[in-house]
């Protein structure tokens, strides 16, 4: 999923506060800065203009978010319109939190005079920038998946309080996902640990339906993050709600989480790459994994491979192994012999581990370094490479060749 998504909230609020809500993400390097003493008693909130702003690239480009530095606007001053102090004062707390469910909040980080704490998975990742008079702005530093959400910066002065609201959202692809086994098999807890395990999140009603307007067609219900269950028709046809019922997100609203479907996952740009490994010989499971662990790397996930196709442009028309046990393969430009006229990540399914294929997509994370760069390919050694007649994985080795 690439696309622009904006959301602009507002509202008022009787007294003497009123609030202001334009919000908006920007990509920067921040450090933390002071914060200074300030006697305030009324205040507002201001956030920027929108609230979600995906960056976008050119075609062929990519902008990693996952990993980088993120400020959160949020700014007040005084009714009387007169500056505000860079932070909060005396009698002036500024707290941010991240909204969980509808009623349910996480708390981020607090702030008092020049205190100020992080919490849980924030603490050393969030301060406040304090750039300006009233500027209460959230830096986030190291941005995963995880941190996708709306969050919320509440000034209180005494009685006085007023809140608004920032929606975090990361460029990225959303992929259908169902696991060995076959379709409707993931409760709602096991969709979420599903997409954890394959470098993903699952994915939002939103999220979904961007995905849809860019394309993304299938014919089978999935959860979503709110606990509802969707899924994506862009050709309608009988199985998928009838040929007359018109292209769209199919929708079987909240579901109890026991019920059983697939899952729509979310992924971001990685910091790292993946790569598809050749080996002198078709290989199973188990000899993809050695090979991998050989150059460096581990066999590649779900999420990364659609990462790798979709944001680095990832393109190898030949099945190989995944984290999960599936085979896939990415095409960006479709051909003949590569599995059909349009663009996607190929899946061939679960294969028996025994079973050779062509070779495996290993990641190797931002750091990682090839052990045997250059003319190094791979096979088996002679010798102790058969055993009983059959391969023995003690003896996948790096060859010159």
């Amino acid at each position: 999923m690439v696309g622009s998504m904006v959301h602009t909230w507002t509202s008022g609020v009787p007294g003497p506060l009123r609030l202001w809500a334009t919000c908006s993400i920007l990509l920067l390097t921040a450090a933390p800065g002071g914060t200074q003493r300030s006697h305030k008693k009324v205040v507002h909130v201001l956030e920027g203009e929108s609230g979600s702003v995906v960056v976008q690239t050119a075609p062929g480009q990519v902008v990693s978010h996952r990993g980088g530095t993120i400020v959160l606007p949020c700014h007040f001053h005084s009714a009387a319109g007169t500056p505000a102090p860079p932070g909060p004062g005396p009698g002036v707390r500024l707290k941010w939190a991240k909204l969980l469910e509808p009623l349910a909040f996480a708390a981020v980080l607090v702030a008092l005079g020049s205190e100020q704490r992080a919490f849980g998975p924030y603490r050393g990742r969030a301060w406040l920038r304090a750039a300006g008079p009233g500027d209460a702005s959230l830096v986030l530093h190291n941005v995963t998946l995880g941190d996708l959400g709306r969050y919320e910066c509440q000034v209180t002065a005494e009685l006085d309080d007023d809140t608004g609201t920032v929606m975090l959202e990361l460029e990225g692809v959303v992929f259908p996902y169902r696991p060995r086994g076959g379709r409707y098999r993931l409760t709602l807890a096991e969709a979420r640990r599903a997409c954890a395990e394959q470098d993903a999140v699952l994915a939002s009603a939103e999220q979904l339906q961007a995905a849809w307007q860019d394309g993304l067609d299938w014919c089978a219900a999935g959860w979503l993050r709110d606990g509802s269950v969707r899924y994506p028709v862009g050709l309608p046809r009988g199985p998928c709600g009838g040929s007359g019922a018109g292209m769209g997100v199919r929708s079987y609203g909240l579901r109890h989480d026991g019920e059983r479907y697939d899952a729509f996952c979310f992924t971001s740009s990685l910091p790292g790459r993946v790569f598809f490994l050749k080996p002198l010989r078709p290989l199973a499971w188990a000899g993809a994994l050695r090979a991998c662990a050989a150059r460096g790397a581990a066999v590649a996930k779900v999420g990364q491979l659609f990462s790798a196709w979709r944001l680095q442009l990832l393109d190898h028309c030949a099945a190989g192994w995944l984290a999960d046990g599936s085979a896939r393969y990415p095409i960006v430009t479709p051909r003949a012999r590569c599995g059909g006229p349009r663009p996607g990540v190929r899946s061939l399914g679960f294969p028996d581990p025994a079973r050779p294929l062509p070779g495996v997509y290993c990641y190797r994370g931002p750091g990682g370094r090839d052990p045997a760069p250059g003319g190094w390919g791979w096979g088996w050694a002679g010798g102790g490479g058969w055993a009983g007649g059959s391969r023995d994985p003690q003896a996948w080795v790096p060859l010159r060749v």
